[in-house]
């Protein structure tokens, strides 16, 4: 039975344990498997002396939790004058642990909670009071560059500044046996990230080959955004259930038959 198998948290390792925490608090098997290192850059002077002059931007653009997480500890007060926008629940919920709310920021995100991406953010930004000034995008050292692209072509200057390395893990050898139990097993996967999936897809085809491939292509995904959903079913995977941005809907979507 579904309700039987194991549930497998892919978000890295530092962001893993609320949605954890949910999981088992409906009487499942959670197993933490990180499809994402982040860590720190090796050279941050770039990133804080941007950081130094928020006051020169109409807007800041958070791409991820992580963008959040490793620039606002880094400055002081929020310039009033600033508007910050993000694009998931993820990232409102990482501003809300350093202070920033609806009640102490200009927070825009997308109005449709079907559309969490960078799409959906450029319909809910005011881009005729953006044209002519500048707005930072705030991400890893790298990533999609719509955002950028959309905003630059409504006459928004643009800067990008990297807060955060992203790797691919290296398994070890009990890495390897987790992944292979995981397979053999059957497993439900909480995916937020088409990066992670293409690299869980790597990961599987170094440990089981393409019979491995076969195996995860038959498990069951739960996917927050619809560009994960399509990377997935480009992927050959077959069991994809498509919910909104917010762990609350992950964890609602695994108590539904998929």
């Amino acid at each position: 039975m579904s309700d039987a198998l194991p549930v497998v948290v892919t978000r890295p390792l530092a962001q893993s344990g609320p949605l954890t925490d949910r999981v088992r608090a409906l009487g499942r098997e959670a197993v933490v498997f990180p499809l994402l290192e982040i860590a720190p850059l090796s050279d941050t002077k770039p990133l804080r002396a941007c950081l130094a002059h928020l006051e020169d931007y109409a807007l800041v653009a958070f791409v991820s939790p992580n963008a959040v997480d490793a620039a606002v500890p880094l400055v002081g007060r929020w310039p009033d004058s600033v508007a910050i926008a993000v694009v998931g629940a993820g990232s409102r919920h990482a501003l809300s642990r350093h202070g920033l709310t609806e009640e102490t920021a200009r927070i825009y995100s997308p109005r449709d909670p079907h559309r969490s991406d960078s799409e959906g953010l450029i319909e809910a930004l005011d881009l005729d009071a953006l044209r002519g000034r500048r707005a930072l995008i705030v991400r890893g050292e790298s990533g999609r560059e719509f955002l950028a692209d959309a905003l630059r072509a409504a006459g928004v200057a643009v800067e990008q500044i990297a807060a955060y390395r992203r790797t691919a893990p290296t398994l070890d050898e009990q890495g390897r046996r987790r992944l292979a139990d995981l397979l053999d097993r059957g497993a439900e996967w909480l995916v937020t990230s088409s990066e992670a999936l293409r690299i869980l897809q790597d990961l599987v085809r170094t440990v089981q080959g393409e019979e491995g491939v076969a195996k995860m292509q038959r498990q069951r995904l739960i996917v927050p955004h619809r560009r994960i959903a399509e990377t997935a079913h480009a992927l050959g995977c077959r069991n994809v259930t498509l919910t909104v941005s917010g762990d609350e809907h992950l964890v609602a979507a695994l108590q539904s038959r998929p």
